[in-house]
């Protein structure tokens, strides 16, 4: 799937596309990268991004990074650690494969805030369907 098949396709993704903004930023074979700046409405109480906004970008990434419009593919479980606050509101998520079988899937998502730094770590399974 091409960078712009990919955007086409994760249109009709709205909560991720137009509610957060998210943008697809580089697509490849098992690999996505995505990113979005946080804005007021992505803040926690603290004052830092909500993790929840940081799980969105991960989980839309590793969706990019498994679905096509020959091979869907259903998140099975998610796991994130929270490693650090990002240092800025700019986040980016990438996703590649440890390993694609027949029927599972499963990926390590990082999360970097613009600087590099490193915010969380996800890793999803998923099986196609």
């Amino acid at each position: 799937m091409t960078l712009e098949q990919a955007k086409e396709f994760f249109a009709a993704d709205r909560f991720a596309t137009y509610k957060t903004g998210i943008t697809i930023d580089e697509v490849g074979e098992n690999y996505a990268k995505c990113s979005f700046t946080a804005t007021g409405d992505d803040v926690a109480a603290h004052g830092g991004v909500m993790g929840g906004a940081i799980f969105t970008l991960a989980d839309f990434t590793f969706a990019v990074a498994t679905n096509t419009k020959e091979c869907l593919t259903v998140t099975t479980s998610s796991t994130i650690n929270f490693v650090s606050m990002p240092k800025d509101k700019k986040l980016i998520g990438e996703s590649r494969c440890l390993k694609n079988g027949k029927r599972a899937c499963f990926f390590e998502i990082t999360v970097t805030d613009g600087a590099g730094n490193l915010v969380a770590t996800v890793l999803s399974n998923g099986i196609h369907i």
